[in-house]
């Protein structure tokens, strides 16, 4: 998209994101990270302070719990990156810019919180933790789209997965303290997603064909931002097997509420360039499900093999 095309697209939408942002600091609530951390429960670890080392059965969260934490957190840890990449796609100035900081502001809160929790119950290695995080961090989070409509797609369908991992790493970690931090951090998420869901409405109505091209961009190739994190593909497939996040809780909680809410698929009155990509999207849609269900297979094989140990 031409730089004077991607203005006209700001432009435009700029009434949306001040509307918009007026709902969310009206919706919102504010809450203080170190009340959902159990204190209580920490200890010195060694190092200066010469407590006790983390040995693995310290942690009393199952093994898939523990994954989706690392992920979930070295994920929150790249937000300098993405700041970056939706500062520098959308404004820095006016609503627009009023909006980015806002969120980044709330977004800082989640990975503050987890680590707190992690150390405080012991629930991971915290030093291959720390190196993960140097690692993961050092090597960033670079975007591959380009738009600002590629940009708002992005995030419209990566806030509402976020919302789901968290919410589902949560209810699995049986500890109250953690299912109420995780509550609290996908309630932000859901906010953060109903925000930008908001203005891809907007910007369908504005922009169709331009608006269905980039969500099918989107969709077609989308990856969570912590996909980079080193060991991702084992720790995501314990969190899958463990029902946490899989295809299938993608397609069913993701995809198709949100192309429901958009109205994608029904849309009428595009042009030739919507039209191809409103069939793109169908074809993935169905293609997601065939996929889940070939994965759901795989899982249940793992969950019998992990039982018969």
């Amino acid at each position: 998209m031409a730089l004077a095309e991607a203005e006209r697209v700001l432009g435009d939408l700029e009434p949306s994101v001040e509307r918009l942002l007026e709902r969310h600091l009206a919706t919102a609530r504010d809450w203080l990270p170190h009340q959902f951390v159990p204190w209580s429960k920490a200890e010195d670890f060694d190092g200066p302070l010469d407590g006790a080392a983390w040995e693995p059965q310290q942690s009393r969260l199952p093994r898939a719990v523990q994954d989706a934490l690392v992920i979930n957190l070295l994920t929150e840890d790249n937000l300098p990156s993405y700041h970056f990449e939706i500062a520098t796609r959308l404004r820095r100035e006016g609503a627009w810019g009023a909006w980015v900081h806002r969120w980044t502001a709330e977004e800082d809160r989640h990975a503050a919180a987890l680590r707190a929790y992690i150390h405080a119950c012991r629930a991971v290695d915290p030093v291959a933790l720390e190196r993960l995080r140097m690692s993961h961090m050092a090597t960033g989070w670079r975007a591959d789209w380009m738009s600002p409509l590629h940009c708002l797609a992005y995030v419209s369908v990566q806030e509402l997965a976020t919302r789901q991992a968290h919410r589902n790493t949560g209810a699995l970690c049986g500890d109250r303290a953690g299912e109420a931090l995780m509550a609290r951090i996908a309630t932000d998420e859901n906010l953060h997603m109903l925000f930008y869901r908001g203005l891809y409405q907007d910007a369908m109505r504005l922009f169709p064909d331009e608006a269905m091209a980039a969500l099918a961009d989107v969709l077609c190739g989308f990856q969570m931002p912590g996909a980079a994190i080193a060991g991702f593909r084992a720790r995501a497939a314990r969190v899958a097997a463990a029902g946490i996040f899989n295809l299938a809780i993608h397609h069913e909680h993701v995809v198709l509420p949100l192309l429901r809410a958009l109205g994608v698929l029904g849309m009428p009155g595009l042009g030739p360039v919507g039209q191809q990509a409103q069939e793109r999207i169908g074809l993935h849609v169905e293609h997601l499900q065939t996929q889940a269900a070939r994965a759901g297979e795989l899982y249940a094989r793992m969950n019998a093999g992990a039982t018969h140990r």
